[in-house]
């Protein structure tokens, strides 16, 4: 198989850098659960945290947009549920669907996520092959003010709510 349908066990696939643009609370603030100035309720709470931002990388680049439906559980436990859609510099789609957890405690917070790309366009149908493992690290301040433009360095993986972030997958075969 050519190099276009094969990715080797850990390349770099790409990262994507995407701004908070709206978090909905339902009755829980999601900033002091996550800063651990309170409580999640004793049944969790869910934050729906809305993103977009470029894409780049050697074999993906473009723009992302999408929404985490986060899960607070009282435990401390934040479960993340990731759908999103890539459009790729051609103009093509590419669903992306991503379930993981972030544990610790804000302003640092460790991520961990299994990701799955689709698409039905033949030059970007590679991605149906591949499983992607993504981990790293929340830090910075958590909030969604629009004047919190400050970048944050990830290692593999970053996040950080009302700043930049910047994602990066690998792929594991």
């Amino acid at each position: 198989m050519s190099d276009q349908t094969h990715s080797s066990l850990g390349e770099l696939l790409y990262e994507y850098t995407p701004m908070v643009t709206q978090v909905v609370e339902y009755g829980a603030s999601f900033e002091a659960i996550a800063s651990r100035q309170s409580p999640p309720p004793a049944e969790g709470a869910r934050v729906d945290v809305y993103f977009e931002g470029p894409v780049t990388g050697a074999r993906l680049s473009g723009s992302v947009k999408g929404v985490d439906y986060l899960k607070l559980r009282a435990d401390g436990r934040f479960e993340l549920d990731i759908y999103a859609e890539i459009t790729a510099e051609d103009g093509k789609k590419i669903a992306l669907a991503a379930e993981g957890v972030a544990l610790g405690k804000a302003p640092v917070l460790q991520l961990r996520e299994n990701v799955k790309l689709t698409s039905s366009h033949p030059e970007h149908a590679w991605v149906n092959q591949i499983q992607i493992w993504a981990s790293g690290t929340v830090a910075g301040t958590i909030g969604c003010s629009a004047t919190d433009q400050d970048t944050v360095s990830s290692i593999r993986c970053t996040l950080a709510f009302g700043k930049s972030e910047t994602f990066t997958n690998r792929s594991e075969l």
